[in-house]
């Protein structure tokens, strides 16, 4: 094993049983033959799966890993087989060096004693002294921010307090492979912020790996990505980029949902760019051009139309606003029983949303200034595709250039 890598997973299987009287059956059965020294059987028995099927990658020093997939994918098991939590069916697991870990909210913890307590027996958990835990002590209370509640039970701390606490141990205590789960995810925006800092220090004289559903946080800090599906490894590599394209890609789009409609509001056609392709591809500093076509209630022919972007986290990146009534900046195509049919275009030149996945929502408002009468939220979901892999929302045109160019 290179002296540079910490961490080697070599055809890592784990499997798990739905049914929980089958499931303590099948643990007596393998310990027995753990005992008598034959192999567990690879076959899958009875209301088995594989949890985790043949996963294979190599971490070395100075490298983050993003675990990314969907919920049940595995990764939250490979993470626990990883930290030595629960035991691989099959393959092998090669960890070297000190695993600090922060996986589930309040992991490690004893309940009933006090944070303070809680910080010397985890750091021995980690094989560290007495005294090189008094020499951290500082900076983790620092760190944690909880130093009122220091000498409280940790049963009595909020959530935001058990991450702030795990966290700060596991990172100040300068292990050589750290393990977060989406964990982190829980604590403030300042929080958040110092702990992707601290982790950029880390990664420089560790392996670390994150799990995360942020795409924007995994492409930020991740410099090798691993993208499971169903157990299975789907994409594995050091191009970030492409594996934020496939996990993406397997996302779908979303789902259609209308606020203050009722049978005021019907949507009868979307396209992108001429396209009703489920999740049609748009490229970077390429013209959006979003085409509708809506029947509303005759009663809001004069109402103004927005159109509001959002990012798959569901924050709001962009709006597109008109104030002149629909009926005069849409098609009229026709009028019948109260109801008007208008086509509506909206071109948004140059989009420079930096690579995602991103939703459309269409709302009509009595004026730009006043509530929705009619939204309709996740309307259309497109993707916009570029060379560069990056977390900022925006890849805005900027002119780097010289005085001595003359560029104004």
């Amino acid at each position: 094993m290179n002296t540079d890598t910490l961490i080697k997973v070599e055809s890592v299987s784990k499997k798990f049983c739905r049914s929980l009287k089958r499931s303590l059956w099948y643990g007596v059965q393998d310990i027995g033959t753990e005992l008598i020294g034959r192999s567990k059987s690879q076959e899958l028995r009875q209301d088995e799966f594989w949890a985790v099927k043949d996963v294979n990658f190599e971490l070395r020093r100075g490298e983050c890993l993003g675990l990314v997939g969907h919920n049940g994918a595995g990764k939250s098991t490979l993470l626990k087989m990883l930290n030595g939590l629960i035991k691989p069916d099959q393959g092998s697991i090669t960890m070297k060096g000190r695993v600090g870990a922060l996986i589930e909210l309040g992991t490690g913890f004893n309940p009933i004693l006090t944070g303070r307590e809680n910080i010397y027996s985890n750091g021995a958990v980690l094989g560290f002294t007495k005294k090189e835990i008094d020499q951290k002590f500082d900076a983790i209370v620092d760190f944690s921010e909880i130093g009122d509640f220091l000498d409280t039970p940790v049963q009595n701390y909020s959530s935001g307090m058990k991450v702030r606490l795990g966290f700060a141990v596991a990172a100040q205590m300068e292990p050589d492979i750290l393990l977060i789960d989406e964990v982190l995810a829980v604590g403030d925006m300042r929080f958040r912020l110092k702990s992707f800092n601290l982790i950029d220090h880390l990664v420089e004289r560790c392996s670390v790996i994150f799990v995360s559903h942020s795409m924007q946080n995994i492409s930020r800090m991740c410099n090798q990505i691993l993208l499971m599906e169903n157990g299975r490894e789907k994409y594995t590599g050091s191009n970030v980029s492409e594996g934020i394209d496939e996990y993406y890609q397997s996302l779908g789009s979303g789902h259609t949902d209308f606020f203050h409609s009722d049978s005021d509001f019907e949507l009868l056609k979307i396209m992108i760019n001429e396209s009703e392709d489920e999740l049609p591809l748009v490229k970077r500093l390429d013209d959006l051009i979003i085409t509708l076509c809506i029947e509303i209630n005759s009663k809001f022919e004069n109402t103004v139309a927005s159109v509001i972007i959002f990012d798959y986290e569901q924050k709001s990146v962009g709006i597109c606003m008109n104030d002149n009534p629909i009926n005069s900046i849409g098609e009229v195509i026709s009028r019948h029983q109260g109801k008007t049919r208008i086509e509506i275009n909206v071109k948004i030149p140059r989009i420079n949303l930096s690579k995602g996945i991103y939703y459309i929502t269409f709302t009509l408002t009595e004026t730009l200034v006043s509530k929705p009468v009619t939204r309709l939220n996740n309307i259309k979901t497109f993707q916009v595709t570029s060379l560069y892999d990056v977390w900022p929302p925006f890849e805005l045109e900027g002119v780097w250039y010289k005085k001595s160019d003359g560029v104004k």
